[in-house]
């Protein structure tokens, strides 16, 4: 997919583009619907101009755009550089891949991830952490479903966490923010609840539940790629200059190496050679990049979400401090140290 950004009346204009057709029109990053006159011409309304286009010469990198019934001129549509995110999740999609049903694949993992808890711990603490899991990868499911883009739903890995997948890229930058965020926003839910039935029952299970879908949600919202928050870092700091972003994404990297050192976390250190190479191929393609980046409300709207969901998780684990159960109160004690 190609963007073609065309300046007309003063308006930003944006047109995304496969080989064979228009997939999408934005106008000062807000998406316009597409008239389909035939096919190969099309037509947008951006309210005081009427910009027409025609794919005939598409497969050969050209476009032909008119403006108000102006003669068509024939612009040259430069060559996509596919996206390599460098992510060993897209390894592990492939890998998925190779299966004949995804839903065998996914009770698999279902099982090895909570009888691999259980060794660990206990059946009780591992059906707690799966449970945490599942409703934080669906929150990212529910966010990609929201955009249109279609599923693969989610599977959870054993000892690593879960992996949400998308047939289709994304296309903004704001979409980027909100998928990464929903899951520890879902996971947010399922602490207050747990609050609220530790209350209701008395049963300190639900209290640890709380605490545990917390702590677990606050990790992965560290600015640390290919954590959620990392996600949110890049896409706010990218949107704003191609450098500040690398500065930003390395400093995110900077703070996991000393997370990983100070509480000798070795998975996390492989995490974070992982998102060194993403942060790498992403700065190389940022010139060709498709995504859409964030005006300045959207950063603005994205950091105060982030905080808040990052707040919420906090006060859930701050709540239990005093706890004379040592398993309810170690969390916050961890943020002390």
């Amino acid at each position: 997919m190609t963007r073609i950004e065309l300046p007309i009346g003063g308006m930003a204009i944006s047109i995304m583009v496969s080989q064979h057709t228009v997939v999408q029109v934005y106008k000062e990053q807000q998406s316009v619907p597409i008239e389909e006159h035939s096919e190969h011409q099309f037509s947008v309304d951006l309210g005081t101009h009427v910009l027409m286009l025609d794919t005939t010469q598409l497969q050969t990198n050209a476009l032909a755009v008119s403006i108000d019934q102006s003669p068509w001129q024939w612009i040259e549509v430069p060559h996509a550089i596919e996206e390599r995110r460098g992510n060993w999740l897209g390894l592990a999609a492939l890998g998925f891949k190779l299966f004949k049903s995804a839903k065998v694949v996914k009770a698999a993992l279902l099982g090895a991830s909570v009888a691999g808890y259980a060794w660990l711990f206990s059946w009780q603490f591992a059906l707690m952490l799966v449970a945490c899991l599942v409703v934080h990868e669906y929150g990212h499911v529910r966010a990609m479903k929201y955009f249109g883009l279609k599923t693969k739903g989610f599977y959870l890995i054993p000892f690593v966490g879960g992996l949400a997948m998308s047939e289709d890229k994304m296309t903004t930058r704001w979409q980027d923010v909100i998928i990464s965020l929903m899951g520890p926003a879902f996971g947010l839910f399922t602490s207050v609840l747990g609050v609220v039935l530790y209350y209701a029952t008395g049963a300190e299970i639900f209290a640890g539940v709380a605490v545990l879908s917390a702590l677990l949600n606050l990790f992965g919202l560290l600015p640390i790629l290919p954590l959620d928050g990392g996600h949110v870092l890049k896409s706010i700091s990218f949107s704003m200059r191609s450098w500040v972003g690398l500065l930003a994404c390395l400093a995110g990297l900077g703070l996991g190496l000393w997370i990983s050192f100070s509480f000798g976390l070795m998975l996390l250190a492989f995490f974070i050679f992982i998102g060194s190479i993403e942060i790498l191929l992403e700065w190389r393609t940022r010139h060709q990049t498709h995504m859409l980046p964030l005006d300045r409300y959207g950063q603005i709207v994205s950091a105060a979400l982030y905080a808040l969901v990052a707040v919420g998780h906090i006060a859930v684990m701050w709540h239990f401090a005093d706890s004379d159960n040592v398993i309810l109160s170690l969390p916050v004690k961890i943020l002390s140290s």
